[in-house]
This record gives structure tokens, sequence and C-alpha cells, in this order.
């Protein structure tokens, strides 16, 4: 097994009989021996690997019941045990039902996943997923459930696969966990493999029945339900997914859901839900609670009768949604580029985190080597390949791979909190920031601030707009409808959501943010204005201030979209403790830009001015700098740029103590 992902879980009763047809207790095999030799139902991923470390020994160390189980334990690489659990034979039709029982020590971790193909590692069906007491089912990208399990005691996992209604379920001794619908139907293996160095479990008492599946005349099933919430606090509109699993059309039905104390009801009517058919009722707004609560939804009134099969009408699933610290705003900043094949997957991912995150998440697409590509941001960020992504400027990952990164980040209490206020003059596209920090903590003036502007919607006619698509045609999976897309997407059918369009005065935040002594309690206000071309759509933009620790991470931040800044209240420099870093569009501009071996800095000032002028390389190293004491009017300054290599720098300009920040291009 060589494939790691998330996985998701969901429950079936069906109306079948069962035969169990075989069940494993590892009592009858040596203990100190490897399994694979001694039983025609385990073979190692390989096929070649028995008597080897790709093989499992048996284990009278711990057991569920007897003496004797097996035992994982992974190493820096992942394994190297990773054996299959061969059920002999494809099942893609009726019941089948997998039991295993699990001891996961603490604080560690397990996995195994069902290959749903006769080749091994040509079909993943379905990934489970435990560690520190939380278990997650996923097929592909998408979560289909999540659990919490007892670390470091025995306990039973079931997964009811019912292909005939693609409905699915998993238990944690015997109390369902979820139910989901889905898509790849058909199962021949289960592969138990430690994915990491943090995996150490016992499995025991493994077995698997199959049975045909009978459909009653009228039977509505009730599969996902899903909160559309993942953060206490936040109001998701839950939706339950219902499937004909009968044989008669159904026309109406009731839905009724159970969650923290209350009862929500919902009457559908003009349905026309023919055999196998699948709908999502939607209900009432639901706001998520703190801790672990169980949300059970059910459904009655079947074409205005009790159905012929009750014992699937039921979902639920335990929620706790995650807890934010006060004030937090997570920052997901992405590596990506229309030249990159595989940058679809970000896409869809960062859609993904604003969609389940909502105002918790700040999400930028920093572009690399296409016309959306703001350069200074691009070499900031520093990747080493695409796609990439980086949350709250920490470790890169892959943009699939930020929700755990997020989950600690949003539980981190930051140093401040940002409130962003802003005036905006339309005439001329200056908008003008405020960014308030109120300190929860004493800080210094190591903190410094970076403002950023994205917009959604972003479309172009050049050959630079059109996105290079490795996932065309299907032949990777699944990934948000790329996969019906041709490779290239023509720029005609590509959108670009999130995309950076400014960044200022720095990547690596102003110097100057706040004072030395910051003291705890304290509020401070950061002003910077941006200049915006007419062709950008306001109605689809969002202004994200951030406040970057020493480290170079990012503590915090304040999201808002262009309109909410607007109409939150503006603090402008003229008041007491407000640090002004302004654009002074007017009176510095930089020509040409790119330059070659000359750089001209052309000033405009209407009276007799303070000037002073660093160039600077992107860590912030000056490589030249120089001071005009008393500079009035009209003036351009020459620079020879023939002795600096290609690349991006930053020219600093301080007019009268007010500072601001260009990028500088040289060829």
């Amino acid at each position: 097994m060589k494939k790691f992902t998330l996985f998701a879980a969901s429950l079936f009763v069906g109306l079948c009989a069962q035969a169990q047809i075989f069940s494993d207790d590892f009592e009858s095999y040596a203990t100190g021996s490897y399994l694979c030799p001694q039983s025609p139902y385990w073979r190692t991923w390989s096929g070649s690997g028995d008597n080897t470390p790709e093989d499992v020994m048996i284990s009278d160390q711990n057991a569920n019941s007897g003496t004797k189980s097996i035992f994982f334990q992974g190493s820096s690489a992942g394994g190297p045990s990773d054996v299959l659990f061969d059920f002999q034979q494809l099942y893609n039709s009726g019941v089948f039902t997998l039991n295993m029982s699990f001891y996961v020590e603490q604080d560690k971790g397990a996995y195994f996943n069902f290959q749903g193909a006769n080749a091994v590692g040509s079909s993943y069906a379905l990934e489970v997923f435990m560690s520190n007491g939380s278990i997650q089912l996923k097929e592909g990208a998408t979560t289909n459930t999540e659990g919490v399990y007892p670390e470091a005691a025995w306990f039973d996992l079931t997964i009811v696969c019912n292909m005939s209604t693609k409905v699915w379920e998993a238990k944690i001794d015997g109390v369902s966990i979820g139910k989901w619908t889905q898509t790849v139907n058909s199962v021949r293996y289960v592969d138990l493999f430690p994915t990491g160095s943090d995996d150490i479990f016992y499995v025991d008492d493994v077995s698997f029945d199959h049975a045909a599946y009978t459909p009653a005349t009228l039977n509505a099933s009730a599969a996902d339900l899903n909160m559309n919430a993942l953060i206490a606090g936040q109001t998701g509109t839950p939706t339950l997914t219902i499937v004909n699993a009968g044989s008669t059309t159904i026309t109406s039905l009731n839905v009724s859901l159970t969650y923290n104390g209350a009862t929500l009801n919902q009457s559908v009517t003009g349905l026309n839900l023919a055999a196998g058919a699948t709908t999502d009722v939607n209900m009432s707004p639901v706001a998520l609670v703190a801790g672990v609560n169980l949300a059970k939804a059910y459904i009655t009134g079947v074409n205005g009768a009790a159905d012929n099969m009750a014992s699937d009408d039921t979902s639920q699933r335990f929620v706790n949604p995650v807890l934010p610290a006060p004030g937090k705003v997570v920052v997901g900043e992405e590596g990506t580029g229309t030249w990159c094949q595989y940058c679809p997957r970000g896409a869809v991912f960062m859609d993904q985190y604003a969609a389940n995150f909502g105002a918790y998440w700040a999400g930028v697409a920093v572009h690399n080597g296409d016309p959306m590509t703001i350069a200074e941001y691009d070499a900031g960020m520093n990747f080493s390949g695409y796609p990439s992504a980086k949350v709250d400027r920490g470790t890169a990952v892959d943009p699939s791979a930020m929700t755990n990164n997020f989950y600690t980040r949003i539980q981190t209490a930051p140093k401040a909190v940002v409130a962003v206020g802003a005036n905006y003059t339309a005439s001329i596209g200056k908008l003008d920031l405020s960014g308030t920090f109120t300190f929860n903590s004493a800080a210094n003036n190591n903190y410094k601030v970076v403002f950023v502007l994205t917009e959604d919607g972003v479309t172009g006619t050049g050959s630079g707009y059109a996105q290079s698509n490795a996932y065309a045609g299907g032949g990777l999976g699944p990934m948000g409808g790329y996969e019906n897309l041709p490779n290239p997407v023509p720029a005609s059918q590509m959108v670009y959501d999130h995309v950076a369009r400014a960044m200022g005065p720095i990547f690596g935040g102003y110097a100057n943010s706040f004072p030395a002594t910051v003291a705890a309690g304290s509020t401070h206000t950061v002003n910077y204005t941006f200049m915006l071309p007419s062709t950008w759509n306001t109605n689809s933009m969002h202004v994200i201030i951030m406040l970057v620790a020493p480290n170079g991470t990012i503590d915090n931040a304040g999201y808002v979209s262009f309109a909410e800044a607007v109409s939150n209240p503006y603090i402008s420099g003229t008041a007491a403790g407000v640090t002004e870093i302004t654009e002074l569009e007017a009176a510095f501009k930089i020509f040409p830009n790119p330059a070659t071996t000359q750089v001209n800095f052309s000033f405009d000032l209407s009276s007799t001015s303070e000037v002073s002028l660093k160039v600077m390389d992107m860590s912030g190293k000056v490589l030249t700098a120089r001071d005009y004491s008393a500079m009035n009017g009209q003036q351009v300054v020459a620079y020879d740029t023939k002795a600096f290599a290609s690349g991006v720098y930053l020219v600093e300009v301080s007019i009268n103590g007010k500072v601001q920040t260009k990028r500088l291009i040289i060829e």
C-alpha cells in the first residue's frame, strides 16, 4: 500500500440474511511467526514478501480475545509491514460486512484501506485513518464521516457496505458514527499498513460476511447526514441524503433532526424519486455548539405511510466542532500557476476550505509564472514545488493537506486581534486601509504588518490564462470537475478565485509597524494605501491584514470582504498613535521597470523634503543607500544596475519620515 489520504464512514442496516464467510482470531498461529504463509486469506502488498518484514508477525503481547493478535509499528518511511486481508473474490453487489478489533496505543495512529479491484493498487474504495483518538473515513478527497475511538483500549470497528443501494455505514462498538453514499461500490481486499512513525496498533478478531440484498417495496433509506459546518459557533444548513432503496417511486416523506436538545421537522412533497435515485433534503439552519453531541436524522411518513424497512430510516453522527481561539483567523497561501498541470488540485481544495471554514479562513492563491503573478509575493513564499501551500506561513504542504494545520492554528490564541477598516475613493481607485490591533499579550516592534488584496472571478483572454490540467479524462480520478475539462483548459473556460492582486508594503512585514514596547491590552493602528486599477472588480475582492510574528509566521489576520472593509470604521493617520505607511504614488515612481542597465527614480515634491532611498534584496539586505537632505520639485535620480543580478529587488523610499516600498525587477 503506497497511498495515504483521509477517510469517511457510513451506516447501513438492511433486510437480508448474512452468513459469516471467514473469521480469524490468530489463535491457531505460532507466536513470533509471519502471518501470510499460514492462511490463504492473507498476503503481502507486493505478493512476494511473505516471511519478510513486509509480512506481519503473530504477537502474544496484546489480544482482544484469546492471547494472540497481529502487531503493526511504523517507521520513518511508513511500514514496513503491509498486508492484505483477501476476500478471495471481488464483491460488488449485495451487503458486505467487515469487522475488525483494533488497539491503538495512546497518542499513536493506525491506517487501513479497502481495495476496490482485483489488481492491487488500482482502486481505493475507502481509506480509514486513526490518530490520537480520532477516526476519519474518506473516499478520494471527500471525507464521508468521522468519530472518536478509545485510545489504548480494544474496540470493534464494523463497516457495512450495501453495494446495491450504495449506502455504507461505520460503527464503533456497535454504535453508528455515520452513513454515506459511496461512489466505488466494490471490495476485494483490506490493506493494513502503518503510514508513519506514529502508527502503533494491534488487530484481532477479523471477519467478513456477505449476503444478497432484496429491495423492499417501499423503502426510503437515510444516508449522508451533513451539518455543513465544522466550527463551534458556525451556522450550517443540515442536509440528509435519502436513497430510494425500494421498488416504489417516492413522492413525499417527513424528515426530523435532533441536535443539542432541539428537534427540527421538515415535510417534503412533490418528489418523484425513482427506485435507486437519491435526493438531498435541506433543513433549517443550526448553530454548532462546543463539545461532542449526537446529531440524528430519521425518516417517517413515506408516501404518507410507514415504509417497509424501518431499520435504515435513521442516520446519525457525533458532531464535535473545533472551538476557535477568540478573534483568530488562519491564512492559507497556495502556490499555483496556470502552467502547472496538477495545480487544479490546489484550486479545488482552496474552494473547499473557503466553504468549510468561512470567515475563519483567509485563502490566497499566490501565482507563479503567469499573468496573475506578483513577483515579490511569489518570491517570498519560496515554494520548491507546485502546487504547494503554507498555513500561517508554516511548513509547506500539499494544498489537500492543510486541514490538520488549520485545526491546530485556529485553536492557537493569537498575540492580537485584528479589525479592518477602509476608505475608498472610486474615482481614482484609492483604497485607504486601517488595521487596528488589540494585543492580548505584550509584544514589541519585531511584530510586523502585511496588507493583501485578493479577488475572485478573475478571467483573462491570453494564452497565459489557459490552465494546464493533468486531471483531464479522469485517469487520475475525480477532481472537482477538472476531470471533465480538456488539457489545457482554454482561457475562455477558466475563472480563478482567491487571486493575490496586491501585497504591501513588503512580504515580511513593515519593520516599524509598532512601538518598541507594546503593552498587553493596548491598541495600535497601522494605515496603508493601495491604488486599484479600474479593471479589478471590488465586488469580488477581500482584504487581509496580517500580523507577522518575529519568526516569520503569521500570528493572526483580519479578513473581510471589500464591502465590509469600507463599511467598517476607518482610523486615519491623523489620529494619535497611528502608524501610517503611505504609497506616495504621486511623489515617487520607478522607470523603466523591469530595468536592465539603468533605473530612474522620479520624485515630484510640492515642498522641500528630507528623502532617503535604499535598494535591498528580497531578504532585506541593503545593497545601496542614498540620502537627500533638501530635495524639492521634480527630480530624477539615475542608478546604474549593471552590477545587479537579474531578479526582484525592493526599493524603500522615505519622504519626510513617511516610508514606501516598491518592487524593482532587473532583467
